[in-house]
């Protein structure tokens, strides 16, 4: 079946900086919107930044400048470049997308990766 996995995440300085990767397997047959949502402890998840099948992208404006998201659509892989960060940037990352899987009946549905941590402190 399919499946979204992240990975990336770690403990990092202030100012420093990280890349996350999420990879979807299985057998697909389109990937559309691709999505980093987080959730800090005590928090609701939000919507980080958001890229479409065609590579138009979108931020919260907390990240904007800082993060970069693109993706990969022969590897089916999205990523999540991010510099300068902050203790507030500290959660656990998920990413989601909108997949057709490529079996028979398969239904377009929304899917999420189990989610990686990233840590920004001194």
């Amino acid at each position: 079946q399919v499946q979204l996995v992240e990975s990336g995440g770690g403990l990092v300085q202030p100012g420093g900086s990280l890349r996350l990767s999420c990879a979807a397997s299985g057998i697909i047959f389109s990937i559309y919107d691709m999505r980093w949502y987080r959730q800090a402890p005590g928090k609701q998840r939000e919507l980080v930044a958001a890229i479409t099948e065609s590579s138009s992208t979108s931020y919260r404006d907390s990240v904007k400048g800082r993060f970069t998201i693109s993706r990969d659509n022969p590897m089916n892989t999205m990523y999540l470049q991010m510099t300068d960060l902050k203790p507030e940037d500290t959660a656990v990352y998920y990413c989601n997308a909108e997949i057709l899987p490529g079996t028979i009946g398969g239904v377009k549905s929304d899917y999420w990766g189990q989610g990686t941590q990233v840590t920004v402190s001194s």
